[in-house]
């Protein structure tokens, strides 16, 4: 073997190497993207979940948008008010105390207290029923299919299928809304955590056929409206509603709801 062929080789490869690292030095000065400090900054006190919760992909895709004013420095729901104040902080702003939110089923169906017109042996996910008889085995169109869907979605394991339905843990649940959106049948919403009353039913059927499907679905008597002395429930397309502003919890609309499908 030439030992000066080897020498010159080495030495070809090695100024070929110190070239192009020099112009790659040269290229990555001009071409480099200034980053906000407080960008970073704001990266480092965030979760670091990467849910999407808050709207943005990923918590560095939040701290690129609060960093140019694009979103509020309380924009993520995993971190809460002490984040938010952190954040408020780096950014020279006051963060504005925010309600504490939790994910809310709004279905009492059981494997007991709801209907089945078949049994069904398949795939076990909520959006493949959109392709099966009648939306899935319940007989409420309108009812959590229980194939856990949501629990799939969920980055916090907050949420799990008991006795047929979904139920949330809600110390558990930041309220990154995943489950809001994975659900397809829209029975999960973000409430106040702090709410005294929630209604447990989503159906928009008449009484009759609620009754026919579930035995504890709403039937849209109007009572809860009746009594409720701070007109802060009203039915509305056959089902229930509570303005979570105007309640005061005192627990009426419960104590006369026939069903007791409100919580």
């Amino acid at each position: 073997m030439n030992i000066v062929a080897i020498i010159v080789a080495a030495l070809v490869v090695g100024c070929v190497g110190i070239i192009l690292g020099f112009f790659l030095g040269i290229s990555g000065e001009k071409f480099k993207v200034e980053v906000d400090p407080r960008e970073e900054a704001i990266l480092g006190v965030l979760p670091g979940n990467n849910c999407g919760g808050c709207g943005y992909a990923g918590c560095s895709g939040l701290a690129s948008a609060i960093a140019k004013g694009e979103a509020p420095v309380g924009q993520c729901p995993v971190g809460g008010d002490p984040v938010a104040a952190k954040v408020g902080e780096i950014m020279g702003v006051t963060a504005e105390a925010g309600s504490k939110k939790v994910a809310f089923v709004k279905c009492a169906g059981t494997c007991e207290k709801a209907k089945k017109d078949y049994d069904y042996t398949g795939i076990e996910d909520c959006a493949a029923m959109a392709f099966v008889p009648n939306g899935g085995p319940k007989s409420c169109n309108y009812g959590c299919l229980g194939y856990g869907t949501c629990v799939k979605a969920c980055p916090f394991d907050a949420i799990h299928i008991v006795d047929g339905i979904a139920k949330v843990d809600e110390k558990k649940c930041k309220a990154c809304g995943k489950c809001v959106a994975a659900c397809p049948k829209n029975l999960i919403e973000l409430v106040p955590y702090e709410a005294m009353h929630l209604v447990q039913c989503n159906s928009r059927d008449k009484g009759k056929d609620v009754m026919n499907a579930c035995s504890v679905g709403c039937i849209a008597c109007h009572l809860c409206e009746k009594n409720c002395p701070s007109d802060a429930i009203h039915v509305e397309n056959n089902i229930a509603y509570i303005d979570q502003e105007k309640c005061t919890g005192c627990g009426i609309c419960a104590e006369k709801c026939p069903k007791k499908i409100i919580l």
